[in-house]
């Protein structure tokens, strides 16, 4: 089958950690990849921002990446790409013109807006993930959300005109069911996480106090990182080590940084507050299985990749009770779920797994279990196909069309 990948501002090759860089492209990169590995034939297009980069890359997994001439070739925020979308949708028609892909899998609402400009009247079949939506975006933030304004209305029509939604977590599809969409227009279908480079076997980086939390996100205030630094005031003896943004020696000049840091000081905990900011990927399981406790405390989250991450290493997960956690974490079997933004629960939750290593411990196994049965890409690879085939054309027998 060819698959063809769209995916406008996250690309599969992009360094994670960065504002805008995060969860979905570690999605689109494993799916691609996972895909690939069951012989299909899988592009990737994703927008030209750097001047020097091909326009066409092989990556190593087996995909291909296609950087896709639409604005300016430099880094832009994504919430100022929707004017775009229509040359990013013009490139694609053209494309696939020439050469046309089975399915199309669109990824973020502007590429199902550029995903559907590009097949309008051709017939291929879009399946689109949302990974994040503006409603719940808009619920949260208020006037501190710098979407475009209609992108409300542009994703409510996106989910009544894509041949099928695939979202991430049930608390999605309730969101989008609220928008107007059809429930039995709808799959379910997870993230994954790297079961080689996570485990809870290898090395484990050394830690500066006699228990750790950590937290791994990009800096940005919905990650809701300020709840676990306001947690650690009442857990004397804990270290919080927070992995995400730009490199180490950068860090001060990003400005959720600088705000984290004040926050620490002012509860007098910085010296148990550690930033690690930019942590590259093979380092990860090392500074997972360091902790005791994975902490996820955000506003909201669509999904979630590094609570699986902290799983397959076999460290509890204590997070919030929002969005894709929900599903991810069973609460009382493979950590706890808390009350978002509730520092004092969350202290309370956290003591509760530091003070007894035996529930630890069964926290730890059944989180493991539980990726290993439900959460590989190559399951959720499969389970991407199984969507897929209930969209594609139903091809006519030879006998029926003479």
């Amino acid at each position: 089958m060819k698959i063809d990948m769209v995916s406008e501002h996250a690309s599969p090759l992009a360094t994670l950690g960065g504002v805008d860089a995060g969860g979905q492209n570690v999605h689109v990169a494993e799916l691609s990849a996972a895909l690939s590995r069951q012989g299909h034939a899988v592009t990737v297009y994703t927008r030209h921002e750097d001047p020097g980069a091909p326009r066409e890359v092989i990556t190593p997994n087996g995909y291909r990446v296609v950087h896709v001439p639409a604005g300016p070739a430099r880094v832009l925020p994504k919430d100022e790409l929707l004017p775009h979308m229509g040359a990013f949708g013009e490139f694609l028609r053209g494309e696939w013109e020439r050469d046309r892909p089975d399915i199309v899998h669109a990824h973020f609402w502007m590429s199902g807006l550029a995903s559907l400009v590009a097949t309008f009247d051709a017939g291929i079949p879009v399946v689109q993930t949302f990974h994040a939506l503006g409603v719940v975006k808009r619920r949260h933030q208020g006037a501190a959300d710098t979407s475009p304004p209609e992108r409300i209305r542009l994703e409510r029509m996106i989910a009544r005109r894509a041949d099928r939604v695939l979202a991430t977590c049930s608390a999605e599809v309730f969101e989008l069911v609220r928008l107007g969409m059809p429930r039995a227009r709808a799959s379910v279908v997870p993230c994954g996480v790297d079961l080689d480079g996570f485990s809870p076997d290898g090395p484990t980086a050394r830690r500066g106090a006699p228990h750790r939390m950590i937290s791994v996100g990009r800096l940005v205030p919905r990650k809701g990182f300020d709840i676990a630094i306001r947690a650690l005031k009442s857990l004397p003896g804990t270290e919080l080590v927070l992995v995400g943004g730009p490199g180490e020696g950068e860090l001060e000049n990003d400005p959720e940084a600088r705000r984290l840091r004040e926050v620490a000081h002012g509860l007098g905990v910085a010296d148990r507050f550690r930033m690690a900011g930019q942590v590259p990927r093979d380092k990860m399981p090392a500074l997972l299985r360091s902790a005791d406790v994975m902490v996820c405390t955000p506003w909201y989250e669509p999904f979630g990749i590094t609570p699986l991450e902290a799983m397959a290493c076999g460290v509890p997960v204590v997070a919030g009770a929002v969005g894709g956690l929900v599903d991810t974490v069973v609460d009382g079997i493979t950590g706890t779920l808390v009350p978002p933004r509730d520092p004092a629960k969350l202290a309370r939750a956290v003591r509760q797994l530091l003070r007894n290593s035996t529930l630890r411990e069964r926290y730890g196994l059944a989180g493991y279990d539980r990726v290993q049965a439900r959460y590989s890409w190559d399951r959720v690879g499969a389970d991407t196909l199984r969507v897929y085939d209930r969209v594609l054309p139903v091809p006519v027998p030879e006998s029926a069309a003479q």
